[in-house]
């Protein structure tokens, strides 16, 4: 496949199921009523959610993208609203033809539309593929962080 042989469209009612099927790919650790309830509430806000998919000339999901727009503070950001990209994933044997840096341009456009000058992104420390594509797709590391937690003790 080259660049040339996939185009980016906006999820329309009968790609959720090509969505959802490559969601559990890049998430398998969600349960299927974490999609589920997920996908839901992604839909039900397209001012805040773009769900983005990329389809080869045959009409095959090859890959998607999921981003919104944030408001709140952005680790490393200096300004709001962010475009933040929540997830992308390509399938394996169509990746290094352009479709991640097709999808995310696309992401950034969105996110430009809706008033962002910076778009941001975050991975697991630990996941290396991650950090090599953000750092293919322009993205400049930040920051690491470490995050913790506690459960409350009732007095």
């Amino acid at each position: 496949m080259t660049r040339t042989q996939f185009h980016i469209e906006r999820i329309a009612s009968n790609d959720a199921t090509s969505w959802r099927s490559l969601r559990e790919k890049l998430w398998p650790q969600a349960s299927p009523e974490e999609h589920d309830q997920e996908t839901k509430d992604i839909l039900s806000q397209p001012e805040r959610h773009l769900v983005l998919i990329a389809k080869s000339a045959a009409g095959d999901a090859v890959g998607f993208a999921e981003a919104s727009i944030r408001h709140d503070y952005v680790n490393g950001c200096d300004t709001s609203p962010v475009v933040f990209l929540e997830g992308i994933y390509v399938v394996p044997l169509t990746r290094r033809n352009g479709v991640a840096q097709a999808l995310c341009a696309s992401v950034e456009q969105w996110g430009m539309s809706h008033g962002c000058v910076e778009f941001a992104s975050d991975t697991d420390i630990n996941n290396t593929d991650a950090q090599t594509i953000h750092q293919a797709l322009g993205f400049t590391e930040i920051e690491r962080v470490v995050v913790y937690k506690k459960r409350c003790k009732p007095n």
